[in-house]
Parts: structure tokens; sequence; C-alpha cells
């Protein structure tokens, strides 16, 4: 039995900007509105589901694999925007990107805090 996951809720203080970030970042279209959330469509019909709530964010973590074209365009976003990044999910490299498995990734943060991730290989994935 196939399984697929379809979307997941994104807990945010203002999900429009956060959604917007995002967009912004990946160089995806705008998000699109769904009922009281701001949707964020990626491949394979999954959505992230941008949620405003007043409740302290709790951090979690999101990786969106890219081309190698896509990775560079992305980083240099980050970079325009003068945000800090790290090769590692700890934030202990700052600036830095890694080459894990053969691609290239890093990690960065969006307004709530939660720990965003673009890589161009699988963990795991044949070099």
């Amino acid at each position: 039995m196939p399984v697929e996951l379809n979307h997941t809720i994104v807990n945010a203080t203002d999900k429009t900007a956060s959604a917007r970030f995002l967009t912004e970042i990946l160089g995806l279209p705008e998000p699109v509105p769904y009922g009281p959330f701001m949707t964020v469509p990626l491949a394979h019909d999954l959505t992230l589901d941008y949620y405003e709530t007043p409740a302290p964010i709790t951090s979690q973590h999101y990786a969106f694999k890219v081309t190698e074209e896509d990775f560079d365009a992305v980083l240099a976003r980050v970079v325009d925007r003068g945000l800090t990044y790290w090769a590692d999910p700890y934030h202990r490299e700052a600036g830095r990107i890694n080459t894990n498995d053969g691609g290239r990734g890093f990690y960065f943060e969006d307004p709530d805090g939660h720990n965003l991730e673009v890589l161009t290989r699988s963990y795991g994935a044949a070099v």
C-alpha cells in the first residue's frame, strides 16, 4: 500500500509572513489561502499549511530537496537577505555549506525559528 504525505501544519506567529518568507527563499509561487491556513504547495501535491497561533512556537525541522541549479539560487537569496546559514543542523558551522552524500546542503531559520534545510541529495544516496 503506497502512502504519501499530503500536508503538514507549520505553526507561525504570522502565517502570511512566514509562508511568503519560504516561497520567496525557495523561489516558489505565492502562498495560497485555504481556510485558516496559508498553504505553500510543493512537489507531489504536498503542502505546508501555515497556521497562525498566539502560543509559543516550538521549532520544527523542514528539509527541501532541490536541484544543483536551484541550490545556487536559493543560497544566493539567503545571502542577499543577510541571513545566517550553517553547514550543520546544530548551527556550529556558520557561513558554510556541507557536501553530505556527494551533494550540497545548508540550514537556516525562518522568522519563527524553524530549522530549514536545503539539500541536493537525499541522505544515504549513492555517490
